[in-house]
């Protein structure tokens, strides 16, 4: 069951490592027999980033994102986690987010048995209510690691390194959305992030809809509390357009 995993993640490493932009370990084997799937990796001495290294790894980031393709999605679908993650090329940012990330959580959702009518009627006005949060901003199709939380982040070497991905392109603004959601980077890291590429005003609103990807996947994942904070955050964006 784990080898499309394995074969997913060394392709998105492959990805990573050809922009240059970023550090990540080597894949060096992926393969299967009856009992066993397995993905061989660079062995990495990792330890924890400091100001300094987060600095780094956030001018480091927004170098990555300056790879760019005139589509967003990827060319295959991949995982979030455990989740499959539905890829299609799209060329419309707002389509390819309702469509192969929100409303495939919340379908996921739905047959899962999690969540009640009256939050299934929120999330659709907000999926319909979508266009109002991109008033002027056409976002690029920046290729992004995907799943940038504070445990797929460390140092080697002196470099900053980053692993586990769930690559695709897209909105660049998801990928610091993801870090802000768990935690785990300083200041510094936004800092240089934003003195190298800054972010346009209208993030500090449209990251919670980002954000909203995954706390969906995490309540489809894990359950408990993560289903509350996505009908918070719902009820926040929905607030934010009146609807």
């Amino acid at each position: 069951k784990a080898l499309p995993m394995f074969a997913a993640e060394r392709a998105g490493l492959e990805a990573l490592a050809s922009t240059g932009a970023v550090r990540v370990p080597s894949p060096l084997a992926v393969g299967a027999d009856e009992a066993h799937s397995w993905l061989i990796l660079e062995w990495l001495d990792l330890v924890p980033r400091d100001a300094a290294l987060d600095a780094r790894l956030g001018e480091a980031l927004a170098h990555l994102h300056r790879h760019t393709a005139s589509r967003f999605g990827w060319e295959e679908d991949n995982f979030i986690g455990a989740t499959p993650q539905p890829n299609r090329w799209n060329e419309d940012w707002l389509s390819f987010w309702r469509e192969a990330r929100l409303r495939f959580q919340l379908e996921l959702l739905r047959r899962n048995g999690r969540g009640t009518a009256a939050f299934f009627a929120r999330a659709e006005r907000l999926l319909e209510s979508m266009d109002a949060f991109f008033a002027g901003y056409r976002p690029a199709a920046s290729l992004i690691h995907g799943d940038l939380w504070g445990g797929n982040a460390a140092a080697a070497g002196g470099t900053p390194v980053i692993f586990d991905p769930a690559v695709y392109y897209a909105d660049r603004e998801a990928e610091l959305a993801m870090t802000e959601l768990f935690g785990g980077f300083s200041r510094a890291f936004y800092d240089a992030y934003q003195a190298t590429w800054p972010l346009d005003p209208g993030y500090a609103t449209r990251k919670k809809l980002y954000q909203l990807y995954h706390l969906l996947n995490h309540a489809n994942l894990f359950g408990g509390g993560y289903l509350a904070q996505a009908e918070v955050v719902i009820d926040r964006l929905l607030s934010e357009v009146g609807a």
